[in-house]
């Protein structure tokens, strides 16, 4: 979704949960054209700083995604969703150490009122058309992530449940 939101323009908002103790993001996800990227304590990523840039973009829908679906992702949708803002969960992109909270917290998400959606859904409705002028850059995203998808056990776990 990194490389979507790159191709699309985007923006990107970073947070990373307590950094001493869990480290950065991984380096696999290039976070480097961020619009922010910013350490936080709060498990909700909704902070001055991130709304900051959601007003500035004129931002009212958003797509989230992260680890720890039943703590961090959870809270940043709830928060957003009582602030006004759409919430769209990615429900490929979130995770947890214990594989047994995601489908919980998809569906307690999906139940306050977000909306549940996979990458690859995400992707063809930002673009809409195959007309679009970023429509095969899409296509060869999902094409590189269909693989990955395939083997996503975890997903597979709580997908058929949604």
């Amino acid at each position: 979704m990194i490389k979507t939101s790159q191709l699309l323009d985007i923006p990107v908002i970073v947070t990373e949960q307590y950094k001493k103790a869990f480290g950065p993001t991984v380096s696999e996800l290039d976070i480097s054209q961020a619009a922010l990227c910013l350490e936080k304590t709060k498990f909700s990523m909704y902070l001055p700083e991130v709304v900051d840039v959601l007003k500035k973009n004129n931002t009212k829908s958003i797509l989230l995604l992260g680890i720890e679906s039943h703590v961090c992702v959870l809270q940043t949708a709830l928060e957003f969703l009582a602030n006004g803002y759409d919430v769209h969960v990615v429900a490929d992109g979130v995770s947890s150490q214990n594989p047994a909270e995601i489908g919980i917290a998809v569906a307690r998400m999906k139940a306050a009122g977000a909306v549940v959606t996979s990458s690859e859904s995400a992707m063809f409705q930002l673009v809409k058309d195959a007309k679009h002028e970023k429509f095969k850059g899409i296509s060869g995203l999902v094409k590189e992530y269909m693989e990955s998808n395939k083997l996503n056990k975890i997903f597979k776990g709580y997908s058929s449940s949604l």
